[in-house]
C-alpha cells in the first residue's frame, strides 16, 4: 500500500532565508519538504496573531508537521493555534516568554531595540569593504548568503515581536530541540527539550547531521 508522505514545513530564524535549511536531508520517500520564507509586515503594529494567519495560507496540505528555527520556531507555535499539525518541532527557540534571556526581558522593559539603528543591518553590502581579517569576512559572507529579509519595516518588526511575546506558559505537544552553547537563547532557561551537546545557535548549519537523526525519531 502508498503510504501518504508527510509535508514539512520550514519556517527560519529571524530575518534568516529557507537556505539555512541546505543541510537538512530527509527521507524522500516518506517526507517533502516545504519552506515559508518571511513576509514583509502589512503594518509596524501588525500583531503575531494576524501574521501567523498570513503564515498558515502557505500551507497547502492536511498531512503535514511544522518545524521552526530560534524566531521561527515562535512562530510555528503560533502557527500551531490556528492550524493542526501533525507535529510541531522547535530548534534554537523557546516555548514561553520566561525562557527568555535576562538580556532581551531588559530590551522589552527599556524598549531599547526602537533606537537600535536597524537599516545597518539592511545594506549590509555598504559595510562589507570595512570588514579586515578571515573571520569577520566569512561572517559578512555568511550574513549575505543566509539573512535574506532586510526589509526596513520587517526588522524592527520582528525584532518587537519577539522580546513581546505573550505566551505564558509551554505547549506540551511541541517538540523541542536546543544546543547547549546557544548564546541567544542559554539552555539554562529552556525546560523540556532534547540537548544537543556543543550546539550553538546556528547548529541547523553546524550540527545537521545530528539534527537530521533527531528530527527523524521526532517525526
Amino acid at each position: 500500500m502508498h503510504k501518504e508522505k508527510l509535508h514539512i514545513y520550514f519556517v527560519p530564524g529571524l530575518a534568516a532565508s529557507p537556505a539555512i535549511f541546505e543541510f537538512i536531508k530527509l527521507p524522500e520517500d516518506s517526507y517533502e519538504i516545504h519552506y515559508i520564507a518571511w513576509l514583509i509586515p502589512e503594518r509596524p503594529e501588525e500583531t503575531i496573531e494576524e501574521y501567523a494567519l498570513r503564515m498558515c495560507k502557505e500551507v497547502t496540505h492536511v498531512n503535514f508537521a511544522l518545524i521552526g528555527v530560534s524566531f521561527g520556531g515562535v512562530m510555528v507555535q503560533e502557527m500551531k493555534k490556528i492550524i493542526n499539525p501533525k507535529k510541531t518541532i522547535i530548534i534554537s527557540s523557546i516555548k514561553n516568554k520566561t525562557e527568555m534571556p535576562a538580556r532581551m526581558r531588559f530590551v522589552k522593559k527599556t524598549s531599547v531595540h526602537k533606537i537600535f539603528p536597524i537599516n545597518s543591518f539592511s545594506n549590509i553590502e555598504k559595510y562589507e569593504k570595512y570588514a579586515f581579517g578571515k573571520m569577520l569576512k566569512g561572517r559578512f559572507k555568511l550574513y549575505k548568503k543566509y539573512m535574506s529579509m532586510r526589509d526596513e519595516l520587517y526588522l524592527p518588526w520582528a525584532i518587537d515581536t519577539i522580546v513581546n511575546w505573550k505566551q505564558e506558559t509551554s505547549d506540551p505537544d511541541v517538540l523541542h530541540i536546543h544546543g547547549t552553547e546557544d548564546f541567544i537563547f542559554p539552555v539554562n532557561n529552556i525546560k523540556e527539550c532534547v540537548k544537543v551537546t556543543g550546539g550553538s545557535h546556528i547548529m541547523i548549519l553546524t550540527r545537521a547531521k545530528k539534527i537530521n537523526t533527531l528530527l527523524q525519531e521526532m517525526l
